[in-house]
């Protein structure tokens, strides 16, 4: 198991490899020979916990295992999830990149950068409110994006929705 701060410098690490044109062509030329680009974003990965000292037998960090932690009321751990949702959004890209023609990646970068915008907005309403109305705000959403097996249209509640969940919680 991690530390917080593995973790984060395996995310960071991670983030700055993946944009280096030698890494990006790396990805590409694994999908180029039929080759799954998730495999060489784990090796990537693997490798830098060689290079930090950390044995990686066993340990397979993926979109899977760190989508699936569950909400806790703690800060760090809610940070935590954040940075994990994040760190699988590189990896997509990264994976998206590789994989899709440069007219088809430039609209999903357009399409990400607009469901970002929106999920920038959710976060200023949801600021408003006591963090225990975030939390639940939080888990409502991990339930939803769970739910639908993390496609992007589940990544964000409407005003009208945050507002419900939090009436839910207040009402007796």
């Amino acid at each position: 198991m991690l530390s917080k701060d593995q973790l984060l410098h395996l995310l960071s690490r991670f983030s700055s490899l993946t944009s280096q044109p030698d890494v990006k062509k790396r990805i590409g030329d694994a999908v180029m020979d039929k080759q799954e680009a998730l495999v060489v974003i784990t090796e990537i990965q693997e490798e830098i916990l060689l290079e930090m000292g950390i044995e990686s037998a066993g340990l397979r960090i993926s979109r899977a295992s760190s989508s699936t932690q569950n909400l806790r009321r703690n800060s760090d751990e809610v940070e935590g999830l954040c940075t994990s949702y994040s760190h699988a959004a590189v990896e997509e890209m990264a994976c998206d990149e590789a994989e899709l023609e440069p007219d088809e990646y430039v609209e999903k970068l357009h399409i990400q950068h607009q469901l970002q915008e929106q999920q920038l907005e959710m976060l200023k309403h949801m600021r408003k409110f006591h963090p225990d109305d975030q939390m639940a705000i939080l888990e409502v959403l991990h339930r939803q994006m769970e739910t639908t097996n993390f496609n992007n249209s589940s990544a964000v509640l409407t005003s009208d929705q945050i507002q419900a969940i939090v009436q839910k919680r207040v009402a007796p």
